[in-house]
């Protein structure tokens, strides 16, 4: 597109020097002009509509470079030689775009338009030395050039299973070790409410503190290799950041207490459409570093229009971070050190979460820092919406006692979680019945709760259909599992069933039992006012 008029001018200008209208020129202008030009525009047009490889258009745009490429060569005597240059360079181009094997037929293709060249033009049959230097620069550039190629696909390949190997070692370590972690913390919150004396009481609060901070760790590291695996789906919907961000004040609110962090929010009504779970990854991730960084003082979280969209801004009063770190807070492993600092908890992982998923999700990430100042971090670029319609008040229903003779079939393979996690349901007033596999028989139960990976081949999935089939009805179910949330839901294949990550914070798992029991009687009560 570019060019070939480039050429055109300059064998114009070739003409008026010459002074010579030669009748090949006037057909190169006019395959130019009614051929070349059109044709372009044509593949021009499929690639902005159809983009992506396509090897037929790849090959039809390799064969149109070429024929024109030999047709300027073969009509303008020796003041076509610089068009060499662009029959070299498209060959070249072809390689490095799309690789050795395109290289290969680009190389065959320009020695083939050399040879067209000089079947047909008298200044090239008269110079062979010309053209025997011409056809070895054509050979020797590109064999280099597929050298080159080779040895950088063979380093990207090393790199990416070496990358692939690090995923995958994360993923399994984070699995394994979440499931002890996940039985103590169900074993702690059972402690917490076992009536202990003041001191007693703080051991478990210790305990527990400890917990989070490991937990923090393997989500970190669960999340990069789950980023690391391409495999990550957006799921959004209409939030409402009055409830996102006091969703988030309440799961902070412990690890706050312990920072002797004074945690603020602005108030904000607005709705947003976005992936609720991710960017409640992404606060989270921002006020862990808060909290590591500047202890004992106030964190702020707030709303701000911009532009039609809308930014969340955490603010903390800490002492900052200098300019000379600023531009590598985002990177893995990257943590803000001075001489003298105290260790800082985590592999600096936080920001770097962030940001991956604000790319996937079309945000913006932007970090502000004075030192003995403080730390501002900008999430911008929120979609504002409308609010969903409201939910009448009599289908809202109190969480208070919900659980109380609740049926729990409960099914984990790791026997220390299977007995944390029954003494637990327990003490919320929970029916429980415990089993290490899928029961053979049918089961009297109102929800399944049952861990992914059960061993011997079974799976959660597996565990649902054959409860549900036995008892002849749609049971509601949960699953919780250490591994990639979007890996699970895509092989269960249903999106209705939540999904919890271990290590399961006791409050997240009883709000999930009682929102699927609220939902079930919700469900029964419209079954029953139809079939009235």
């Amino acid at each position: 597109m570019v060019l070939v008029p480039t050429i055109l001018i300059y064998m114009t200008g070739v003409l008026f020097v010459r002074n010579d209208p030669e009748r090949s020129f006037i057909y190169f202008t006019l395959a130019v002009a009614f051929f070349y030009i059109p044709y372009s525009l044509l593949l021009l047009i499929d690639v902005l509509k159809r983009p992506g490889a396509k090897v037929l258009r790849r090959s039809l745009s390799l064969l149109h470079d070429y024929s024109g490429i030999t047709f300027g060569m073969s009509v303008g005597g020796q003041y076509t030689l610089p068009v060499f240059a662009v029959l070299l360079w498209v060959t070249v181009g072809y390689g490095v775009r799309y690789g050795s094997r395109y290289l290969l037929v680009a190389s065959i293709c320009a020695l083939a338009s050399l040879a067209v060249t000089l079947v047909n033009n008298t200044y090239w049959q008269e110079n062979l030395l010309l053209v025997l230097t011409l056809t070895l620069t054509t050979i020797l550039v590109p064999t280099y050039l597929f050298s080159l190629l080779s040895e950088i696909h063979r380093s990207h390949r090393l790199a990416m299973e070496a990358s692939a190997a690090k995923s995958r070692f994360l993923a399994q370590a984070s699995h394994d070790l979440r499931q002890p972690i996940h039985a103590i913390s169900l074993f702690t919150a059972c402690l917490r409410d076992a009536g202990l004396l003041p001191g007693q009481r703080q051991l478990v609060e210790n305990i527990d503190r400890s917990l989070q901070s490991v937990s923090g760790l393997f989500r970190s590291l669960l999340d990069i290799s789950t980023l690391d695996s391409g495999k990550v789906v957006l799921r959004s919907e209409i939030a409402s950041m009055h409830d996102l961000v006091g969703h988030i004040l309440q799961q902070n609110s412990q690890g706050a207490d312990w920072a002797g962090v004074e945690l603020r929010s602005v108030d904000c009504r607005l709705h947003v459409f976005t992936d609720p779970t991710m960017l409640t990854t992404m606060l989270q991730n921002i006020l862990t570093n808060a909290f590591k960084y500047a202890p004992g003082r106030p964190v702020l979280i707030g709303c701000r229009r911009r532009g039609g969209n809308l930014d969340i801004e955490i603010h903390d009063r800490g002492k900052g971070i200098s300019s000379e770190h600023l531009d590598q807070v985002f990177d893995e492993f990257y943590q803000v050190r001075e001489r003298g600092d105290r260790d800082i908890e985590g592999v600096g992982l936080g920001l770097s979460i962030v940001r991956r998923m604000a790319y996937l999700m079309g945000l913006t990430v932007e970090i502000q820092s004075r030192e003995k100042h403080g730390t501002t971090v900008v999430i911008g670029g929120l979609t504002i919406t409308e609010p969903p319609s409201p939910v009448p008040m009599a289908n809202r229903t109190s969480v208070g006692s919900v659980l109380e003779g609740l049926r729990v079939l409960l099914i984990e393979d790791n026997t220390d979680v299977l007995s944390a996690t029954a003494a637990l349901l327990q003490r919320w007033g929970c029916i429980v019945q415990a089993e290490t596999s899928p029961p053979l028989t049918s089961v009297s139960c109102d929800v399944i709760l049952t861990d992914y990976d059960l061993g011997y081949g079974t799976t959660g999935a597996d565990s649902i259909r054959q409860v549900r089939a036995a008892a002849g009805r749609n049971i509601p179910a949960i699953v919780m599992t250490g591994h990639d949330e979007n890996r699970i839901r895509e092989d269960m294949g249903e999106y209705a069933i939540p999904i919890l990550c271990k290590p399961v914070r006791p409050a997240e798992l009883r709000s999930t039992l009682a929102s699927v029991r609220v939902r079930n009687r919700q469900e029964r009560s419209n079954g029953m006012a139809v079939r009235t």
